[in-house]
């Protein structure tokens, strides 16, 4: 062996998998270079700009339950393509491709758990699985998680992140929103908490049914939060919008949310709000 050879077997090269790729994450709002590891321990938050990047079910999961244990609700069965809807593409198609590609069944996933030792049902839209769209099956999981509070006693905690309704499905999505306001009725009507967590996006028809209807209304920093888009309504009411109309801060700001929170501060100031709302949840550890 070659002295060449014999001093590059001895640098200790990092392993294929862990090439500048993964090693490093983007920020998409401000462009900085962060370590993938300190990206993760800080919540997925950009540290210089604290741009709250969107993440999925299992990662918000993680993040909220002590010592990120939790269980799954099983998905509602429901009827898939009931109009056969086709566009470019199959809606059945398209259904496929989104669960190959999020491998989760639909947008919206349900568990069960604990913060700071209180029981508890979560909710967790997905943008990443056919932009968070509303249709069914999010419907069906919704008045699952909803069931499964009342039956348990504890409170439903949904973190909303949406463009609006499944156009594949037209009025059957639209027929959500009905749906699940009466299933938020009949929460209240237990005397259990329904607190809701906006974060970017949530737009369309989830904003104008279960995501603006919380006994408290929370949002991430800087998340879009709307019915309609900004240059639709401009072009309706023929008028320049505001500067940071429809983020969290200036809703907070104008009355329509109760707080803007940090991602590393929620799960504290979830606890503290499910400890004044429901005491009797808290169970010994």
């Amino acid at each position: 062996m070659s002295w060449l050879s014999r001093v590059r077997s001895g640098i200790p090269f990092l392993p294929k998998r862990q090439t500048a790729e993964n090693l490093w994450h983007k920020c998409k709002k401000c462009g900085t270079m962060v370590f993938a590891k300190e990206w993760e321990e800080n919540y997925s938050v950009c540290p210089r700009c604290n741009f709250h990047d969107r993440i999925g079910p299992t990662k918000r999961f993680e993040q909220l339950f002590d010592a990120a244990q939790y269980e799954l609700l099983p998905a509602p069965e429901v009827r898939e393509d009931p109009l056969r809807f086709k566009d470019t593409k199959r809606y059945a198609e398209r259904l496929k491709a989104a669960r190959t590609a999020n491998g989760e069944r639909d947008a919206l996933v349900n568990a069960r758990g604990r913060i700071e030792s209180h029981k508890v049902i979560v909710g967790v839209q997905d943008f990443a699985f056919m932009g968070g769209s509303m249709g069914t099956a999010v419907g069906a999981t919704f008045l699952a998680g909803i069931r499964a509070a009342i039956a348990e006693r504890c409170p439903y905690v949904i973190f909303t992140a949406s463009g609006g309704a499944r156009m594949q499905e037209a009025i059957l999505s639209l027929m959500q929103l009905p749906r699940t306001t009466v299933a938020i009725a009949e929460l209240k009507e237990a005397g259990l908490p329904y607190i809701v967590v906006l974060t970017d996006p949530t737009t369309g028809g989830v904003t104008a049914s279960y995501a603006m209807l919380g006994d408290v209304q929370i949002a991430e920093p800087g998340a879009l939060i709307g019915f309609a888009g900004q240059r639709v309504i401009e072009q309706t009411i023929r008028e320049k919008l505001p500067e940071g109309f429809q983020r969290a801060e200036y809703l907070l700001e104008h009355g329509m949310i109760d707080m803007v929170v940090s991602r590393a501060e929620l799960k504290d100031t979830l606890a503290k709000l499910i400890g004044y709302l429901a005491p009797e949840t808290k169970e010994a550890a």
